[in-house]
């Protein structure tokens, strides 16, 4: 295929000369005009090649897209510090990583996902009859005692004013896959009563889920937008 793009803008190259230049009248055009044949030839070539229907509407809906997200609700920088966390963002990518210690001197690393799930409920306030909807942000917490030891680990959901455990196990550092043990609702109710107050100890509780929402609204348009650009840029090539 690059070959034969090449061979034709080598033709019409050669078509060019002879249409709009005369040979014997070239160099002296050229030297008039203070440029080279090949940058002419080049400024000829693009504004010979003309955008599609469907590519000119693609470029002017998500000109228009980008123009919107930014004007209605342009994102803005959110804080990186929540409590003993530092939030180390990750453009570009569907999370983020917070770290932190807590007072017994533990490694805590949590790895959030933007928004990915939501759930509808029941409106709390105007047209009962309506429906809200909930997102949802996942999260694996790691607890760590020390370099090289296992890993504490808690698969969380984060809402928007809730913070829920899904499961809790062993994560080994060797690689191997370890038993996940039961769902947590399927734990004893006390047990599950304990892992929380371990977790709200640490830091990793309804408040952090307050928090991590108010970051991925904000991350999530930011990455819109860029995205929006990324891809006006590849049809506008």
């Amino acid at each position: 295929m690059a070959r034969f793009l090449q061979a034709s803008r080598r033709a019409l190259f050669s078509s060019c000369k002879t249409l709009i230049i005369p040979q014997r009248h070239q160099h002296q055009f050229f030297r008039r005009a203070n440029a080279p044949p090949s940058v002419f030839y080049r400024h000829f070539s693009l504004a010979a090649r003309h955008k599609s229907p469907i590519e000119s509407n693609i470029i002017r809906i998500l000109r228009n897209e980008i123009e919107y997200q930014s004007d209605f609700a342009p994102p803005h920088q959110p804080d990186t510090k929540f409590h003993v966390f530092t939030v180390e963002d990750r453009p570009g990518e569907q999370w983020v990583t917070l770290k932190g210690k807590s007072v017994w001197d533990e490694g805590i690393k949590i790895e959030a996902t933007v928004f990915d799930g939501s759930t509808l409920v029941p409106k709390t306030t105007g047209d009962s009859s309506g429906k809200d909807m909930r997102l949802h942000i996942s999260l694996l917490v790691d607890i760590s005692k020390g370099e090289g030891n296992d890993l504490l680990e808690f698969v969380c959901s984060a809402w928007p004013d809730s913070l829920e455990i899904q499961r809790v196990y062993m994560f080994r550092r060797d690689g191997s896959l370890p038993y996940l043990g039961p769902d947590f609702k399927d734990m004893d109710s006390e047990l599950q009563s304990a892992f929380c107050e371990f977790l709200k100890a640490r830091g990793v509780n309804d408040d952090l889920s307050v928090f991590l929402h108010a970051f991925m609204s904000s991350k999530d348009r930011t990455e819109l937008i860029k995205w929006l650009g990324k891809i006006k840029s590849f049809v506008e090539q």
